[in-house]
Order: C-alpha cells, then sequence, then structure tokens
C-alpha cells in the first residue's frame, strides 16, 4: 500500500467537471435576465429589462418597526428553526386572504416557500419525470422553464392573445396526456395580458373534464389599475358543480402559487402555495430536502408587516405609482414609436410586450441598445420554450421613474426608427 507521503508527492489529476455533471444540465441555461441584471446595475443604463418592483414604494419604516417588534417579543423563535409548512399565524391570513374570493381553505393547505420560484421548482420536483409533459401559454415567464426544464419537461404551447391563453386550443394539447396546465392569469408575465372571464371559466372546466390539473401562477394578481378584478382559477375550479372543494382532505384541480415579493418586497423571499392537502404534505417533505423550511425571522416579519390591515392600503399606493408609470410609458410609446410597431395596453402587473416589424431581431436590437441607447430590455425569445418570438421583447414600467421612462423610451424609439428607415430604402 502506497504511504501518504508517496500519495502526497503523485501529480494530481484533473477532473472533468462537466462528464460528472447530472444529465439534466446538459441545454440548462443561466437565466438572460439574470445576466441581464449585472449590466443594468451600471448608472448610465436605463432598465427596463429585470421585473423589479421601484424601491421608493418598499415599506422600509414599517419592516423596520416590524423586525424590531419581532426580534424584542418573539426573538428566540425567530432565529430559531421551524415547521416546514411555515409560520403559523402567516397561514392563517393567507387563508383569511383567499376566503374574500369565496374559498374555503384551512392552514394545512397552504405551504410558505422561499418565494414563489422555490414554489415553481417544488411543483417541478413533486411532478415531473423526465420527458414528461407541461402545457403553458405562448409566451409565458421565463422562471418557469428553467425550473421545470431542469427536471426535463417538454412543453406544449397554446398560442395567446390580448385575452390571454386562447382556450379553444387547448383540448389538442391535452389529448397528449400533460402532467399539468401553467398559466398567469393576472397581467400575464411577459405579456401583460389577462385572461378574460370567459375563458377562465372554460380553462378550469375543459382542465377539469380532462382530469389535469392547473398551475396558477398569480404573483400581480393584486396590482391591477383599471377594470375589474376577476375572480381567481382556485375559486371557479372550487365553485364547479359537483366538485369536492379545494379545502378538504382530497379534491381541487388547481394549484395556486403566491407571493409578498411584489407587495411587500422581493428581498424577503417569501412566497405560498395553496392546494389540497395531499399535495401540500408531499411538497413540505419536498421541501424539508432543499431548505427545512424558510427563514422563520423573513416569515414573521412579513406577517407583522401585513397585518392589521396594512397590506391592503400599502397595495393601494402601489397601484397608484405603478399605474402612473404604466400611463407615462403608453404616452411615450404613443409619442415617439414608428407604425409598424405594436404593443399590449395591461390592465396591471408591471410588463407590456412589443412587436417589431418582421424583418428586426430583437435580441440583435438589445446589444445595439445597450452600446448606443444605454437602454435595456428582454428579447421575446426567452420567453419561448419552443423557440420564437424573435420579433418580440418585453418591457418593464415598474422601475423606472415617469422621467426615466420618457427618456428611455425615447432613446430606444429612436433606435428602431432609424432600423425601420433604413429597411424602407
Amino acid at each position: 500500500m502506497a504511504s501518504l507521503e508517496t500519495a502526497a508527492a503523485a501529480p494530481a489529476l484533473d477532473i472533468s467537471w462537466e462528464d460528472r455533471f447530472a444529465q439534466r444540465m446538459q441545454g440548462l441555461t443561466g437565466s438572460v435576465i439574470r445576466e441581464l441584471l449585472k449590466i443594468t446595475e451600471r448608472p448610465e443604463i436605463i432598465s427596463f429589462a429585470g421585473g423589479l418592483p421601484a424601491p421608493e414604494v418598499f415599506p422600509l419604516a414599517e419592516i423596520e418597526a416590524a423586525t424590531r417588534k419581532v426580534l424584542e417579543e418573539h426573538g428566540a423563535q425567530a432565529l430559531q428553526y421551524g415547521a416546514t409548512e411555515g409560520y403559523a399565524p402567516l397561514r392563517e391570513l393567507l387563508v383569511r386572504h383567499m376566503a374574500r374570493y369565496g374559498v374555503k381553505l384551512t392552514p394545512a393547505n397552504v405551504l410558505v416557500t422561499t418565494g414563489s420560484q422555490q414554489a415553481l421548482d417544488l411543483v417541478g420536483r413533486l411532478f415531473l419525470n423526465p420527458g414528461d409533459h407541461v402545457v403553458t401559454e405562448e409566451p409565458t415567464y421565463l422562471g418557469a422553464i428553467q425550473a421545470w426544464r431542469a427536471y426535463q419537461a417538454e412543453f406544449l404551447t397554446v398560442p395567446a392573445d390580448d385575452a390571454g391563453m386562447r382556450v379553444e386550443l387547448l383540448e389538442e394539447e391535452l389529448r397528449r396526456g400533460p402532467k399539468f396546465v401553467y398559466v398567469l392569469p393576472n397581467f400575464q408575465n411577459p405579456s401583460g395580458a389577462t385572461l378574460s372571464s370567459q375563458r377562465r371559466q372554460r380553462l378550469v372546466e375543459t382542465a377539469n373534464l380532462w382530469g389535469v390539473p392547473i398551475v396558477e401562477d398569480d404573483p400581480y394578481g393584486q396590482l391591477r389599475y383599471e377594470g375589474a378584478h376577476l375572480p381567481p382559477l382556485l375559486a371557479l375550479d372550487a365553485s364547479l358543480p359537483g366538485h369536492v372543494r379545494a379545502g378538504h382532505a382530497k379534491g381541487g384541480g388547481v394549484i395556486h402559487l403566491g407571493t409578498f415579493s411584489k407587495t411587500l418586497a422581493p428581498g424577503l423571499r417569501v412566497g405560498f402555495i395553496v392546494a389540497p392537502e395531499e399535495v401540500v404534505q408531499r411538497l413540505a417533505q419536498l421541501k424539508q430536502g432543499a431548505d427545512l423550511h424558510t427563514s422563520s425571522l423573513c416569515q414573521m416579519v412579513a406577517y407583522e408587516t401585513a397585518r392589521g390591515g396594512f397590506l391592503d392600503r400599502h397595495v393601494r399606493q402601489i397601484r397608484r405609482v405603478y399605474g402612473q408609470r404604466r400611463d407615462a410609458m403608453l404616452r411615450a410609446l404613443e409619442r415617439h414609436f414608428p407604425g409598424g410597431v405594436r404593443w399590449t395596453r395591461p390592465q396591471g402587473g408591471l410588463f407590456l410586450w412589443m412587436t417589431l416589424p418582421p424583418h428586426l431581431d430583437s435580441a440583435k436590437l438589445l446589444d445595439e441598445s445597450l452600446r448606443d441607447a444605454k437602454v435595456a430590455f428582454i428579447p421575446g425569445t426567452s420567453f419561448f420554450p419552443n423557440g420564437g418570438g424573435r420579433e418580440t421583447l418585453r418591457l418593464n414600467f415598474s422601475y423606472c421613474t415617469p422621467e426615466l421612462i420618457e427618456e428611455g423610451i425615447g432613446r430606444l424609439a429612436g433606435l428602431i426608427r432609424r432600423h425601420v428607415a433604413n429597411a424602407a430604402r
């Protein structure tokens, strides 16, 4: 047997790390948004790229007061390990919130997660085997594509328009036996579209008929700036005739995802899943292997800040600020952009969706925009799981002030006008 000295003297072997990675890492790429945020930190860049809440609306004083109270009154509990399912008073608060929509739940139907991105990951881990199908809108949220591509899912897409997913085309994809349908019904990321009332009802009925669950992702539902609120899919599912309600031990065809990132602060990393109890139990088992539980301190601070009606009051302030910024972007687009360019008019949320003339490639345009116009956006191809969307892009209006929106849209429009004029020659 070789001595330790001999072994130490032997030349070290190079390890080929790529050969040791799991097969699911093949084809997995980083988020274009996360990578672009590194560039947009430069002060000269006007960023319409990330889905960032405006830091001006963070309730700093209230979070500071809540943190002080939590540490003074419950410090040992806040700094200790907690239940995987989440902080009980926070789960009870979420049950009361969902009751506003006529959804009867108990805390056993709620799992608190480390942001709604972890909720997406846990859903994928629970349901998806390699090669399983997931139905999404086209385009759809990049974070969901990333989360489920890691589990080697394959995507079936249904086109969307200004009224959301074209549900009349869904049944063809359901025939292929997907594990679930994923939809963002309110102010969709990236398009800003809202699923109409008629399509919501038809989606729930069609999925129920085929026995396929729906994963309803609703991070923006409270951020409505005009029009009437529409019921969540979870509520419509629970009201189907003869349907077993989601609050019972079994039954319920919708898994609902939510977050405090857009209504309090994303740095708290507090999201949640609402699902039938048997699903929550399994998700909790998976979460135990991921992070044991969401930060006790962050959950307790989120609860202490949100309770007593503060969250409702604060959301009204957010709506006012973001509504003004949405209007500022829409006015700037009308003033500056040339003909042949189309965009959505979202009723809420953080984003609008732009379609350029077909000869323009938004990914190539981004490089030029960062270099010459000092404006950032997200190319649309990132939101198409099976390719496409080269002539589309996403713009965020929540982060920049109206003055910066006017300046940035003017710069971006000048760049696009030059391309349109050159193509016309």
